[in-house]
């Protein structure tokens, strides 16, 4: 993933003068002077190290006030927390490891237990955005890159639900005023920053800002319905860097998938997880497609990016050009993540960058696609965006394809697909 860096908000007008420099006389926002979180430094027992997540065998959820204290007691551990996990009907309980105990062996005791289904980790995800560098691109190139222009002509995302699992959003932006249907938090303490929130802001407003408003942006999907759900710890008040856990990750995926939720925006990866591989399968089985963003470097390409039945999503930047060490994912889509420019808190706009900003296009897409022919299952959403990209080259090699909303929604809708060009 890139580094996380920060790049000064800007007003729309501001940004339009600045396509190529900062225009003088442009007010900027200086991070300090943004709505301070009040997450601070110390982090919820959600994220903390040492912890350890573990689902109870059948037999053994029928006794939920017994078996904690009987399985803290056991293995030598502190019960933390509890949680059930409706779609996949199974009830979670959460125990600190002391200090002194290795959690290997603790893992392995648990999963010798008769009245333990499973135990993992609380593994830490990381999101994937970072301050775009000093340049600036042309406004909102993105969108049109994909052709999403074109494909509102035959769907804007009406009536489709997009879950966006991440940090909070500011839901009274301009843009995004009317456009969240729903939101939660499953962070501890994080209520009262979830306005303040720059990363889920960020992505909300690709998805789903408002067009035709007179204000600011418009999203790929700028009819859908957003679901806000916040699962992501910020780091600091101005920054976009976030930490998400199993634990939170878990509880937000089962909210969305009860909820009957169309979509799934994952713009965050990390290690393999059991637990929320588990959900991811049961949400997909239940009709939901799951984009997520792909990481790169050693990491790449990340979960749960790199789930078959998950479309992972790489960047690409304004020359239809992706990083070197994305260009040979052959499972993976390709989609609009340099200097994208998209809403941010305080009622703001910012030029951002990362794969967090090209799952976000490509679940725009999907929510397009859904209002056109709502039968869709996640694996025909999954062969029409393959079929219809437009591959990539770099250095003369054919890379990866690019999303392309117009070709895909002319394809199932029975639409002109010359009326995209």
């Amino acid at each position: 993933m890139w580094r996380l860096g920060e790049l000064p908000r800007v007003t729309l007008a501001c940004a339009i003068a600045a396509l190529a420099v900062l225009a003088p006389g442009c007010a900027t926002t200086s991070p300090g002077t943004a709505a301070r979180s009040t997450e601070g430094d110390a982090l919820p027992a959600q994220l903390a190290e040492r912890v350890v997540v573990v689902t109870l065998a059948p037999a053994s959820a029928d006794s939920p006030d017994r078996i904690p204290v009987e399985l803290a007691g056991a293995h030598g551990l502190r019960h933390i927390g509890a949680f059930p996990l409706t779609s996949i009907g199974v009830q979670c309980l959460v125990f600190e490891v002391p200090a002194n105990r290795a959690m290997d062996e603790v893992l392995r005791g648990l999963a010798a237990d008769r009245r333990v289904e499973s135990a993992q980790p609380n593994q830490v995800f990381r999101n994937l955005a970072a301050g775009a560098p000093d340049s600036y691109a042309s406004f909102q190139y993105g969108a049109r890159a994909i052709r999403a222009p074109q494909a509102h002509r035959w769907a804007t995302g009406r009536r489709v639900t997009v879950a966006v699992i991440d940090t909070g959003i500011e839901t009274e932006h301009p843009d995004l005023q009317g456009r969240v249907a729903k939101t939660a938090n499953f962070v501890d303490g994080g209520a009262q920053s979830f306005a303040h929130d720059r990363h889920g802001t960020a992505v909300a407003g690709v998805i789903g800002a408002r067009a035709n408003n007179n204000a600011g942006i418009f999203g790929v999907a700028p009819e859908s319905d957003l679901i806000g759900i916040k699962a992501c710890w910020q780091s600091t008040a101005d920054g976009l860097e976030a930490r998400c856990s199993s634990w939170t990750l878990a509880k937000a995926i089962d909210f969305a998938v009860i909820n009957g939720t169309r979509v799934i925006n994952l713009s965050l990866g990390g290690p393999p997880d059991p637990l929320l591989t588990r959900l991811i399968a049961k949400a997909i089985e239940r009709g939901t497609t799951v984009v997520a963003a792909a990481m790169d470097g050693a990491d790449a390409p990340g979960f749960p990016a790199s789930l078959p039945l998950v479309i992972g999503v790489v960047a690409s930047d304004s020359h239809n050009d992706v990083r070197s060490d994305e260009r040979n994912r052959a499972t993976m889509l390709a989609a609009p993540g340099v200097e994208i420019l998209t809403t941010a808190p305080p009622h703001a706009y910012a030029f951002l960058s990362g794969t967090s900003l090209a799952a976000a296009h490509v679940s725009g897409v999907v929510a397009l696609l859904l209002q056109r022919e709502p039968t869709m299952s996640p694996s025909q959403v999954r062969l029409v965006l393959f079929a219809t990209a437009h591959p990539v080259t770099a250095s003369g090699v054919p890379a990866i394809g690019l999303v392309d909303a117009c070709a895909a929604v002319a394809t199932v809708g029975g639409g002109d697909a010359s009326a995209c060009e």
